[in-house]
Parts: C-alpha cells; structure tokens; sequence
C-alpha cells in the first residue's frame, strides 16, 4: 500500500481508506461510531482526513469493526497512523492561519505539483517578503489583524516559498491577471523588488509563470484556485478562496474536473510563458513613468 509524503496527506490516505472500508461493508457513519463509543462528528472528521485518531488501539478497534485481520494490512495502516500524529513545519504558524489554511499549507508542502490562478494579486509562493509584508499592512486596520499575526504570515510565506528551490523543487503553474503586476503594493521600490523576482523564479526549470492580459478576450475566471495534484493515491484536490478570507478544499472529481478545465481555458488566453519577462519589464517601465510624471 502506497503511503503519502507528510503528516496531512497519510491522515487523509487513512481516512479515506477507513471511509471505504465502511462503505464497502455497507455500514451507516452513525451506527458505526455508536458501536465503538465515537461520536459520529468525530468519525466524520477522521473520514475527512481533518483530524487523527487519538491512539492505535482506536484504529485496531474501528478495523476489527470492519473485520480487517490481515496483519500486513493492519500493520501498514497503523504506520500511516503512527506518521499521521507527527507535526508539521507549520504548526508553529497555526494560531495565525485562516479556516481552511492549516490543511492547504500541509497539502502544498506534500504535493508533486501546483497549478494556480491569481486574478488580482501576485500569487503567494512567488511573493518577496516586503511585498507580503505591504500587503497584509493594508489590511491591517480592516481585518483588525496584530503584528504578530503579520509577522507569524510573512514568515511562513517565505518558508513555503523553500519548495521552489528545495533539492527536489516542487513543480508550479501559475498564471496571474495582469491586475496582479500592476496593483501597486507598498510603493515602486516594493514592487520592483517584486518584479525581479517574479523574473527569477520564473527562470527556474521548475517554474512556469503566464499573464493574463487585461485586454485579452479569452477565458477569465473571477475567483482565484490552486490544483495540488498529490499524486497516488490521493490524486488531485482543488483549493478556492472564499469570502471572508477562508479557504475551502475538496477532492471531489466533479470539483477537480471543474477547476482543471478552468485552468486549461485560462492557460489558453493566457500570453506564452516566454513573454513573462519582456511583460513584467514593461509594467514596470510604465510604473516609473506614472510614478515620475
């Protein structure tokens, strides 16, 4: 049995074999839970993959619950299990995540690949750490958000940005609207700064970067998302922003199937990956010329 990367992929591995196994026995959430002294919620979230079971004698109970004796099986899902409990890099930074957040930043950090969709704003892995910094400070009286909670955010940004240039870099597709470079954040030495490391990241052998003109008349999806393909046995899962500043993750096909062609129509309209540079110097020429008149 294939076992995923990180602490957050084998939980959801291990909820989704347990959810199968249920339904593959025909059994009722509810009545299982009942049996073994779990409320149906806390079975459900285990299905999920949003929490752990709290021990190993939990799980040998629900798997002899579903008649499970193989002992190799047995043991491989309680190595799962045992893996599950260990903390992520991230965890540090939790208190200062959004709903929703704490599983995406586990599942990026397991993913083989990225493909995403930034509207407005330069997406969050190809961020300098004082673009991230002015961008948060905007918000900060709106959002009545601290200066911890900036700094807690703009320091793990910059650690998940370590995936590009890791040894074994993650693989990243990101396409941005033009609004993304062209929205001033901070101020022009900001956003220089910024530009020349979209640049550079996008220079990388593992680092595909589009724009998406504002005058083009392609396909253009309103909401921002992130396809994590987590590879076997996980497959892919879809990440989409939603309002108030949480964040909604599924691995639900009709959902991923949706976002891909989203994705693939937004790759389309969008200028080829090679035009990136000549695009990004050429916004920031105009920046300066506004700036300077």
């Amino acid at each position: 049995m294939a076992a995923p990367k990180g602490p957050t992929s084998r939980r959801v591995h291990l909820g989704k074999v347990l959810q199968r196994m249920r339904e593959g026995h025909g059994m009722r959430r509810e009545d299982v839970a009942s049996s073994l002294g779990f409320s149906s919620e806390k079975l459900w979230r285990v299905e999920r993959g949003r929490t752990s079971l709290p021990n190993p004698t939990d799980l040998k109970n629900l798997l002899g619950h579903y008649r499970v004796d193989d002992p190799e099986v047995v043991d491989s899902l309680l190595v799962i299990h045992r893996e599950s409990l260990q903390e992520g890099w991230w965890v540090p930074y939790s208190v200062h995540l959004p709903k929703g957040m704490r599983e995406y930043v586990g599942m990026e950090t397991d993913a083989e690949s990225v493909s995403a969709w930034q509207p407005s704003l330069v997406f969050g892995l190809l961020q300098t750490d004082r673009y991230a910094r002015e961008l948060l400070l905007s918000a900060k009286a709106v959002d009545e958000t601290t200066t911890e909670f900036i700094d807690a955010n703009v320091e793990m940004r910059m650690a998940r940005k370590n995936l590009l240039t890791k040894e074994e870099p993650r693989e990243l597709w990101v396409i941005m609207g033009e609004d993304a470079v062209r929205s001033t954040i901070g101020n022009r030495e900001v956003m220089a700064e910024q530009y020349e490391e979209i640049k550079r990241l996008a220079s990388l052998d593992s680092v595909t970067i589009q724009i998406l003109p504002s005058a083009s008349t392609g396909y253009r999806a309103s909401q921002n998302f992130a396809l994590l393909d987590m590879g076997e046995p996980l497959g892919k899962i879809v990440q989409a922003d939603q309002p108030g500043g949480q964040a909604s993750i599924t691995d639900k096909k009709s959902d991923v199937g949706k976002y891909s062609r989203r994705f693939e129509a937004l790759r389309a309209a969008a200028l080829a990956p090679n035009e990136t540079p000549m695009f990004i110097d050429e916004v920031h020429r105009d920046l300066k010329r506004k700036l300077a008149s």
